[in-house]
């Protein structure tokens, strides 16, 4: 068995919004210490079809005495996540990690801006902790822009209630908080902010992080998103999870998100091409 694949024991898997569910896996404690922004691939023990390996983005980690927790958050939207969301406690999986590239911490911006729109809660969240914890003083601040469509499927309040930050809430129909996408609610909020002084965060579905790459477009805002791709391995060997990026003179290039992301500056995606 590779050697960063452990075998984790669920101690919770519960539906905490419109089939979205928190998974809690108690792992052995010499599993590596992940820096926010990295994910890890899950499998169920002992089952190969239909489930293959999946990606997950690191929600919180937490080490304990003798053992350390990760917590995971994934969406109800096939049949491999119908499978994961009837484990039950004391059910055993594989996870290989953590893997990926995660966040690049600044230690100098005064304003650190999370953006974060559905799932993209997870990593942001866990980074948003990260930076509360450890990186935050009172020269610099964060500030949390969550949106989801409607507020039974908002995600990732439990954590920001507990951060020092400004929570910026959104939802598509006014349900709770602002009223409109997140990247609206920002765009308004932009002038705000110094770009010299600001370091801006994001992950979420690909035409939210588009729709952003178009705002910044122009601007001197550094901005780093963090991609979701469907991924076959994890570890860059498999290809499948490339995307295009802005390669020398204008000449395509490709990078794997699993292996050279997930986290990449936004200018250095290929927009057009996703």
């Amino acid at each position: 068995m590779a050697k960063n694949i452990y075998i984790g024991e669920i101690f919770k898997n519960e539906e905490i919004a419109q089939d979205c569910f928190l998974m809690s896996v108690a792992l052995h404690s010499t599993f590596a210490e992940p820096q926010p922004g990295q994910f890890v691939m899950l499998r169920i023990s002992g089952i190969s079809e239909p489930f293959l390996a999946r990606p997950f983005s690191i929600y919180s980690f937490q080490r304990e005495t003798d053992f350390c927790r990760i917590d995971l958050l994934y969406q109800v939207v096939g049949k491999g996540t119908q499978i994961l969301a009837g484990l039950i406690k004391g059910s055993q999986v594989e996870i290989l990690g953590p893997l990926g590239n995660g966040f690049e911490i600044s230690q100098s911006a005064r304003n650190l801006v999370l953006i974060a729109g559905g799932m993209g809660a997870a990593p942001l969240s866990f980074l948003a902790e990260y930076l509360d914890n450890k990186v935050c003083s009172g020269s610099s601040k964060i500030y949390f822009y969550l949106g989801a469509r409607n507020s039974e499927t908002l995600i990732g309040m439990d954590k920001i209630n507990n951060l020092t930050c400004t929570a910026v809430i959104c939802t598509d129909d006014g349900s709770l908080g602002e009223k409109g996408l997140v990247t609206q609610i920002l765009a308004q909020d932009l002038k705000k902010y110094a770009p010299d002084q600001t370091m801006i965060y994001a992950c979420g579905p690909k035409p939210m992080l588009k729709e952003l790459a178009k705002i910044l477009q122009g601007t001197k805002f550094k901005c780093q998103v963090s991609l979701e791709e469907r991924m076959a391995c994890g570890v860059g060997a498999c290809l499948g999870c490339a995307v295009e990026v802005k390669g020398k003179k204008g000449m395509a290039a490709y990078k794997r998100v699993c292996a050279d992301g997930p986290v990449f500056y936004i200018d250095e995606i290929a927009w057009k091409k996703i």
